[in-house]
C-alpha cells in the first residue's frame, strides 16, 4: 500500500507531505474500525518483545525519534503503528516558529533527509496539555512509553540555557515517562557548544537536582551528535556517570556530507542542516560501540541513525544499544518498517 502512496507524497514538498500523511493517519485512527485495522496490520504484541529499562516497561524496543511529532499531536495515530515508545519534541519553553521554509529536503538517491527546522513547536505548556488529555483518555493496552525531548529557545543565550531546560522539565514532568536533553541539534545557533564539558556538566546537574526533588524522579537521557571524536565521546561517557544519567541517545543528525550520491550542486542549493537517514547508519553504530565500551553494561543506550531495515536495527543492538528509534527510515520504507523490525527480533 505504501509503495502506491509514496510517489504521491513525494510529489509534495516534504513538510506538506508530512502534514498530509499525518492528517490521513489521524483520521483513520479516530475511527474504531480503521484504528483496529491499523493495529492488526502494524502492531506486533509479544511478551518476548517487552523490555524493562530505567524502571519502565517498554512494550517493544522500537521507538519513534524526536522531531516527527514535535507537539504530541499524533500520539493515538502513531500508537496504531506498533511503536514501543514515542519521543515527542524537541519542545522549548516558549512557542517558536523555527527557521524559514523550505527547511526540510529529501535526498532520495541517499535515502536521506536534510533538515534545518530550528525547534519549531507550540511550547511546553501546549505539549503538557496534549499529553495530559491523551493520558486521561480511555485506551487499549499496552500504550507506548512517552519520552519528552527538551531544548532551549533560539533567543535564549547559552549562559541562561539551564533556565529553559528546567522550565520544560517542570512543566512536563507530570506527563513524561522519561526526558531526553537535546544539546546536539545543528539547527539552533550555538546549541552544540553546550556539549562542552563545563556547560554540559552544569546543565545536567541542575536538571538532576530538580529531578531528585520529585516524588518519583524521571529517567534523564542525553542526546548527542555523531560529529565527535573519541576523546569527546569519552568525556561524554564520564559526564554521564558523574551526573548519573539513565542513558544516552546516539545519535542526532550530522553536519557531514561525505560519501553522498546526491549531486553536489543540489547539496549546495539546499544549504545547511542536519543530515539523517542511511548515510548516518555506520557512524551512529560506531558511536554506540564506543560508548558501550566506555559506559559498561548498565547505562541505557538508544540507537538512532539510518535504521531502515531489520538488519540495520540488529546492527545497533549488536553494537550495544538497548533500544532503537526510527525516523527517516519511516519516510522511505513506510509504516510497515516497525513490524518488520519486530518480526526480525521476535
Amino acid at each position: 500500500m505504501y509503495a502506491l502512496l509514496r510517489p504521491l507524497l513525494f510529489a509534495l514538498p516534504p513538510e506538506k507531505a508530512h502534514h498530509t500523511a499525518m492528517a490521513l493517519l489521524d483520521g483513520a485512527a479516530a475511527l474504531p474500525f480503521l484504528s483496529g485495522a491499523l493495529r492488526k496490520a502494524f502492531c506486533l504484541q509479544s511478551s518476548s518483545l517487552e523490555r524493562r529499562y530505567m524502571g519502565l516497561t517498554f512494550p517493544n524496543p522500537v521507538g519513534l525519534a524526536a522531531g516527527f511529532d514535535k507537539d504530541g499531536r499524533h500520539l493515538e495515530a502513531l500508537a496504531c503503528l506498533g511503536f514501543g515508545f514515542l519521543e515527542v519534541g524537541t519542545v522549548t519553553p516558549r512557542p517558536q516558529p523555527g527557521n524559514p521554509r523550505p527547511r526540510l529536503f529529501r535526498l532520495p538517491a541517499d535515502s536521506a533527509l536534510i533538515n534545518r527546522m530550528g525547534f519549531n513547536n507550540d511550547g511546553a505548556q501546549a505539549l503538557a496539555q496534549r499529553l495530559r488529555r491523551w493520558r486521561e483518555q480511555p485506551h487499549t493496552e499496552p500504550r507506548p512509553i512517552i519520552g519528552v525531548n527538551i531544548g532551549k529557545n533560539k533567543d535564549t543565550p547559552n549562559d541562561r540555557a539551564a533556565d529553559d531546560y528546567l522550565s520544560c522539565f517542570h512543566t512536563l514532568a507530570p506527563w513524561a515517562d522519561y526526558f531526553a536533553v537535546n544539546v546536539s541539534s545543528p539547527n539552533t545557533p550555538g546549541l552544540r557548544d553546550l556539549q562542552s564539558r563545563e556547560p554540559l556538566l552544569q546543565l545536567l546537574q541542575a536538571l538532576q537536582d530538580a529531578n531528585y526533588r520529585l516524588p518519583s524522579p524521571r529517567p534523564l537521557l542525553l542526546k548527542i551528535a555523531p560529529d565527535m571524536d573519541a576523546e569527546h565521546l569519552d568525556e561524554i561517557a564520564n559526564i554521564a556517570h558523574q551526573t548519573q544519567l539513565a542513558g544516552l541517545i546516539a545519535t542526532n543528525t550530522t553536519l557531514s556530507r561525505a560519501g553522498l550520491r546526491t549531486d553536489a550542486q543540489r547539496l549546495e542549493a539546499i544549504g545547511p542542516g542536519g543530515l539523517s537517514g542511511a548515510p548516518l547508519r555506520q557512524r551512529s553504530t560506531e558511536v554506540i560501540q564506543h560508548l558501550r565500551h566506555r559506559l559498561g553494561p548498565e547505562t541505557v543506550l538508544i540507537g538512532v541513525g539510518g535504521i531502515d531495515s531489520p538488519q540495520a536495527a540488529r546492527e545497533k543492538l549488536q553494537a550495544g544499544a538497548h533500544l532503537v528509534q526510527v525516523y527517516t527510515g519511516l519516510i522511505y520504507q513506510g509504516p510497515g518498517l516497525v513490524r518488520s523490525i519486530l518480526e526480525g527480533m521476535k
